[in-house]
């Protein structure tokens, strides 16, 4: 049976990525969940107890997490059950392709073409997201590469283990 205090982060978590990136309630809390629970494989029997939750809101936020490639799925050979974790893919940075954000630009540009002339404060808005878009685009790799240079200094200095990715 999970402690108080994991419940209470599994909450906090579970706000937050509802207010920040409209998940559902319940996907949140099962994500926050899946960091803090122990063992890190649940069934989704013990994901509902624990949670005090439906095993169809479990199910569905599992699907939910499965699809953004926060959680997985795994079955031990001779179980019955499928066992739910983290995936360890989910600790990578995601959303640091510039093709993306020099695609986001490039609609962006499309938009502010339609309003050739229209006044400048009403073209503004698209021309500070175009502003946007291509610093991200320039940016990002930099970042990504720093990133992972800190990161694999830390994963150097620490006993912890490498997650697979």
């Amino acid at each position: 049976m999970p402690h108080d205090t994991q419940l209470i982060f599994a909450d906090h978590l579970g706000r937050f990525y509802a207010r920040q990136y409209g998940f559902p309630p319940m996907a949140g809390r099962l994500l926050g969940y899946l960091f803090v629970c122990d063992p890190p494989q649940q069934t989704i029997d013990e994901l509902s107890e624990a949670l005090l939750a439906s095993r169809s809101a479990i199910t569905g936020a599992v699907k939910l997490l499965e699809d953004y490639r926060m959680a997985r799925r795994t079955r031990v050979a001779g179980e019955r059950v499928d066992r739910v974790s983290l995936n360890p893919v989910s600790q990578q940075p995601r959303h640091f392709d510039s093709a993306v954000h020099e695609e986001h630009a490039a609609l962006f540009r499309e938009g502010v073409e339609l309003l050739a002339d229209a006044p400048p404060e009403r073209r503004a808005p698209l021309e500070e997201m175009i502003a946007l878009a291509e610093f991200l685009a320039e940016r990002l790799p930099a970042l990504l590469e720093e990133w992972h240079t800190y990161r694999d200094e830390l994963r150097a200095s620490t006993s912890r283990p490498t997650p697979t990715e």
